[in-house]
């Protein structure tokens, strides 16, 4: 049995996505105070070379940490469905054994390889600095990165959530106060002190990790486990570890060619400016406005769909081990309504208020072309999430990785043949990323009915179509048309059809029966106050 210490930290699906989108909108909240900062206080030019660093960080941490997490989120669900805590401390055990050796490994081969990735990858050599700073941080996310699956999978999401607001404020001010520090040395040392604020967000993340396990974890195991001898328990762990490469693996490849998607894209962006004539300072620039402010846009919204993603991998994990397929359809349905409805209203504000929106994080017009370009493209985003979590928890990841591996073939060939071929330049690449999401997030639709055979309504769309188009419309004319109660000022326009719209959005949820007291109900905490209310 599952003692009574570990039960009352469980949480239901909804109360831990609920958990995870509170921490998840705070945390991007906090996090986006210096991406809004940092091009204002170093300029694009040193955000650029700051952003340089984390294609080849994605891809060595994806190498060590990939499909682990995933894995002990999994195992640790079905064991704690079983009762048996004796596996969930092995399989703990395990994937540290396994994940702290290989994360020492590749921060050292980081720090060996970095002078030839920053003179022979990248056309800007001066972003050494940075790729050196980052070697020590791979060591903290695979530590992080395998306690989070752990709390994950006994279905406590109060850990994961703490640790992140702590490692978001750290990073934060600390990103922001050693950049600025750094900058009259060069912005290449500015980048350095930007990602020097990163490590040591995530050291105290860590930290935070460790103090719940610290006052959660079983004194001593059960008597049926620790009387098993020590040529058994390596059995075990022998096993575990089989177990844990079964299904990381796979995982771990899927999530390798996005890694390796995002690297390669950073290269053949600058690679394809430097081919159209741009100059290597300039192509830095645009490459830190599109991959240093666009994209942290585009994603700010995705709060919901990564806490939908994390919560649905135990859910369905369990859920399959008892094969209740009707648990599997109503949590597909939960997650994919939860992201329709709240990523389209979003998608609709960054297309129709894209240059306000820019002008106001960042003074930077430029940046809203780029963001209208790719806006369409989000409501395929906040969808991909939860789709590709549902794969790999019903043991679909092959399909998952061979989706990406399409849709990173297709959006490189597109931003070589648009961006270095004709006079978009690095709207083409805009282009192309928009294409590759919504792609990929239409193959992976397909793997789920597939392996689920779940459906949603299609009034569900033309419910929230309706209303999303009825949004944009009101934005439209406060941000644009000329009427007597409005005021002139850009900013309180701005802010006044922001708020004006989405208010009008959540309103039209009610009548159109998308969100009911029920769905407010499992909010914790205030949920069921707000449904009596209502």
């Amino acid at each position: 049995m599952v003692s009574k210490h570990t039960a009352t930290h469980k949480q239901t699906f909804i109360q831990g996505t609920m958990i995870l989108l509170g921490a998840g909108v705070l945390n991007r909240l906090l996090g986006f105070v210096p991406r809004i900062l940092l091009p204002r206080f170093i300029g694009k030019e040193a955000l650029g070379l700051y952003q340089m660093a984390y294609p080849p960080f994605i891809v060595l941490v994806t190498l060590i940490t990939g499909g682990i997490p995933l894995a002990v989120s999994k195992f640790v669900a079905e064991a704690e469905a079983q009762g048996n805590e004796a596996a969930v401390r092995r399989i703990l055990i395990t994937s540290l054994c396994l994940t702290v050796p290989l994360s020492i490994v590749f921060a050292l081969l980081c720090l060996w390889i970095a002078p030839w990735l920053s003179t022979s990858v990248f056309t800007d050599s001066r972003v050494l600095y940075a790729f050196s700073v980052m070697s020590p941080i791979i060591i903290m996310v695979s530590v992080s990165s395998v306690f989070r699956g752990y709390f994950q999978g006994r279905h406590n999401m109060i850990p994961t959530a703490s640790s992140q607001i702590v490692e978001t404020i750290a990073r934060s001010i600390a990103t922001l106060v050693l950049s600025c520090a750094m900058l009259p040395y060069g912005v290449e040392y500015a980048a350095a002190g930007a990602m020097a604020g990163v490590l040591l967000g995530e050291m105290l993340g860590l930290t935070v990790l460790m103090w719940h396990y610290a006052r959660t974890r079983k004194q001593k195991l059960p008597t049926s486990a620790a009387s098993i001898g020590h040529a058994s328990s390596l059995k075990l762990h022998f096993l575990a570890l089989r177990k844990l490469l079964t299904v990381s693996i796979p995982v771990t490849g899927s999530k390798l060619v996005g890694s390796f998607s995002y690297f390669f894209e950073s290269v053949v962006i600058v690679r394809s400016l430097a081919a159209a004539g741009v100059a290597a300072a300039v192509t830095t620039a645009q490459y830190g406005m599109l991959s240093g402010m666009v994209i942290p846009v585009l994603l700010l919204p995705g709060a919901l769909t990564y806490s939908l993603a994390v919560s649905l991998v135990p859910s369905l994990s369990e859920a399959a081990s008892k094969n209740n397929m009707r648990l599997i359809h109503m949590r597909l349905h939960q997650s994919l309504r939860l992201a329709l409805v709240t990523g389209a209203p979003f998608a609709v504000l960054m297309y129709v208020l894209a240059e306000p929106i820019c002008n106001f994080l960042y003074h930077d017009l430029e940046a809203g072309d780029m963001l209208r370009l790719i806006a369409p493209a989000a409501i395929f985003m906040y969808f991909q999430a939860p789709l590709q979590a549902a794969l790999q928890a019903l043991d679909k990841p092959g399909a998952a990785l061979m989706n990406t591996l399409a849709g990173s073939i297709v959006k490189l060939l597109l931003i070589y043949l648009l961006a270095a071929k004709t006079p978009l330049g690095i709207e083409g690449a805009v282009i192309a990323i928009g294409l590759n999401i919504i792609l990929v997030t239409l193959l992976h639709w397909q793997s789920v009915v597939r392996a689920t055979g779940v459906k949603l309504p299609a009034s569900d769309f033309m419910k929230v179509a309706g209303a999303a188009a009825g949004m944009g419309f009101i934005c439209y004319v406060l941000m644009n048309a000329t009427l007597p109660f409005i005021p002139s000022n850009e900013t309180i326009r701005f802010l006044l059809a922001g708020l004006t719209g989405m208010g009008l959005y959540v309103i039209a949820l009610f009548p159109l029966g998308l969100v009911d007291k029920h769905d407010l109900a499992r909010i914790p905490w205030l949920g069921r106050t707000i449904a009596r209310f209502l």
